[in-house]
């Protein structure tokens, strides 16, 4: 068997010989050695000749062997297709036209002992295709595109929030209290403390908590745990961004976030106009702004609002086929119409304002209107892609919200949130005035992408063992 080296000195790649030597003729030679390095997915053999394919994470480039040249010559026509390998040899253009590495020397880098069959021709069976994303990469062009989108995402929202003087910080994943948002958690066992712990729903209370001791501006890029659903919207562990800052409002979060989205997506697809499942989306700033209660009332055709008598909004809401708990108030059920009616038809970027207080126990009771928060929620293509509000900063109101969570919570809901003491303790020392905000990466990713299923841009989404 051949030895597989522990290096290979590979010096360019098959996009930089397409850009380098794209000006030679039929039949021209460059006179340019170079070394590339690939998985070979085609391999020809033709007499005294064998033509192959090497693709690598820049492109394919056609490996093109003589018998009196090319050293192993007998061996290199044996390789399978699947087998990395490395090639040594001159940059020249074919009689036929394709621009081709003349193979003086070779090396197997590794041998592909499972076969790919017939998924060279494109992996179609989904449950294949997320559950061997290796095969996927390799069998369908536009999944490695849509996982690079992803990562330049990521590395662009960390760099504009960088440059707005956010600090990016790291807060736990294992929590002795689920809190930060409303959901149904992991839980896990820690054998030397002999406790139970939760992965986290949500950084938000740990994050508030710098902002308590003096970080001004603050995000955490990272993983979040849900024990809910999956969906073409949803998977179990999923990855956000939440930032916070000290002595800004929600109405200045937003015009923050219309800002960095906008920039986000342009870094990435070079415009702020982009299309997604045939809908020309439109991500540059102004976004539209409404109340729930306005866009409510247009959707039903009737004015209704927080105030609006209970009965008739559990009147209207029953009609949709929705049952109404006995324990929602009037907020709860204007947030569940709106859910209903409203949420799934906003698809250019709308700030979706002023939700009930009910419905929002870490938001700040809105200036105007005690029974409203100052929270929006950023809805595009009818889904939350953000979420945020100027943030509760009195320990008493808070305490009080959470005691109505935790009431919740004793009454069956294993959403609802418990109390916190060691957050109400910081609150106790004294949070500044701070708006607050939670974005999607996920879904971000699939905007710029065009993805209609979340499992298209994580790698390696969840799904079922199958033992």
């Amino acid at each position: 068997m051949t030895e597989i080296p522990y290096t290979y000195p590979k010096d360019t790649t098959a996009g930089s010989i397409h850009e380098r030597f794209e000006h030679l003729a039929e039949g021209e030679e460059s006179g340019v050695i170079v070394t590339v390095a690939g998985r070979l997915m085609l391999n020809r053999p033709q007499g005294k000749l064998s033509f192959g394919t090497l693709r690598d994470s820049t492109g394919a480039v056609q490996l093109f062997a003589l018998a009196a040249l090319t050293e192993n010559f007998e061996e290199f026509t044996k390789l399978s297709l699947g087998d990395w390998v490395g090639a040594t040899g001159e940059v020249v253009r074919t009689k036929r036209g394709e621009l081709s590495v003349k193979v003086a020397s070779w090396q197997l880098l590794a041998e592909a002992r499972r076969g790919f069959g017939d998924k060279w021709h494109g992996v179609t069976d989904t449950e294949t295709r997320y559950r061997q994303r290796e095969v996927d990469l390799w069998a369908n062009e536009e999944s490695r595109p849509r996982l690079e989108a992803r990562s330049k995402v990521v590395r662009s929202l960390r760099e504009r929030l960088w440059a707005m003087n956010f600090e990016e910080v790291e807060t736990p994943i294992l929590n002795s209290i689920p809190g930060g948002a409303a959901a149904r958690p992991f839980i896990t066992h820690h054998n030397a403390l002999d406790a139970d712990f939760y992965l986290r729903i949500a950084p938000e209370l740990y994050l508030k908590r710098l902002v308590v001791g003096g970080f001004e501006r603050v995000f955490e890029l990272g993983r979040l745990f849900r024990n809910e659903g999956i969906s073409p919207r949803h998977n179990p562990e999923f990855t956000t961004v939440e930032a916070y800052a000290a002595y800004m409002d929600y109405y200045g979060m937003m015009e923050l976030l219309e800002e960095l989205v906008a920039g986000v997506v342009h870094d990435v697809c070079g415009t702020t106009t982009i299309e997604y499942q045939g809908q020309t989306i439109e991500m540059g700033a102004p976004w539209r702004k409404a109340t729930m209660a306005s866009l409510v009332s247009e959707a039903i055709g009737h004015e209704v609002s927080v105030h609006t008598d209970r009965e008739v909004l559990a009147d209207l809401l029953a009609q949709t086929g929705k049952s109404v708990d006995a324990s929602w108030g009037a907020g709860k059920i204007l947030a569940e119409l709106f859910e209903v009616h409203v949420e799934h038809t906003l698809i250019q970027p709308t700030f979706v304002t002023e939700h009930p207080a009910e419905t929002s126990p870490l938001a700040r009771r809105h200036r105007e209107d005690p029974e409203l928060t100052e929270r929006f929620e950023v809805i595009v293509v009818g889904r939350e892609l953000i979420n945020g509000f100027s943030e509760l900063t009195d320990p008493d109101d808070q305490r009080s919200r959470f005691e109505a969570q935790a009431a919740a919570h004793a009454a069956g809901d294993d959403e609802a949130m418990l109390v916190d003491e060691e957050f109400l303790r910081a609150l106790e020392h004294g949070l500044p005035p701070t708006a607050g905000m939670g974005l999607g990466v996920d879904r971000l990713a699939m905007l710029v992408t065009d993805s209609a299923n979340i499992r298209e841009i994580i790698a390696f989404p969840t799904l079922k063992p199958l033992i």
